[in-house]
């Protein structure tokens, strides 16, 4: 079994396939030469479950970035953590954030790290105050 690092690893990447290839998460998993972690598919699933709520989320609290601007890779891990914020409440906010902004940092651009840690800080604070 793969640790949530790695699972989180294997779903930006399915995350990313799905939008590129405009395909649904059940496709792209099903193709999968070897099975995705259960964590993984998790958040692929998740992810494309509330993919419109997560999308107006970081529409709403992204200042001057439209979503279909962002970079690709910025978007998977932002609608990751979403979908792990909302709907894993047993992840501290911090845990979630630090991830992301690893793997930001990792796979994306110079500054994605700050921006996916404050987008991402932004949601905590709207579906972890109820």
């Amino acid at each position: 079994m793969a640790t949530r690092r790695e699972a989180r690893e294997r779903a930006l990447g399915l995350c990313y396939e799905c939008e590129t290839r405009g395909l649904g998460a059940g496709v792209v998993l099903a193709e999968q030469p070897v099975a995705p972690d259960p964590y993984a598919v998790d958040l692929v699933e998740g992810v494309d479950a509330h993919r419109a709520e997560i999308d107006a989320w970081l529409a709403e609290y992204s200042e001057h970035w439209a979503v279909e601007r962002m970079p690709a890779v910025d978007r998977a891990l932002l609608r990751m953590g979403a979908y792990e914020l909302a709907w894993h409440p047993e992840l501290t906010s911090a845990t979630v954030i630090s991830e992301a902004v690893e793997l930001a940092q990792e796979y994306s651009t110079k500054d994605s790290g700050r921006f996916v840690n404050g987008l991402l800080s932004r949601i905590a604070e709207r579906v972890r105050s109820a």
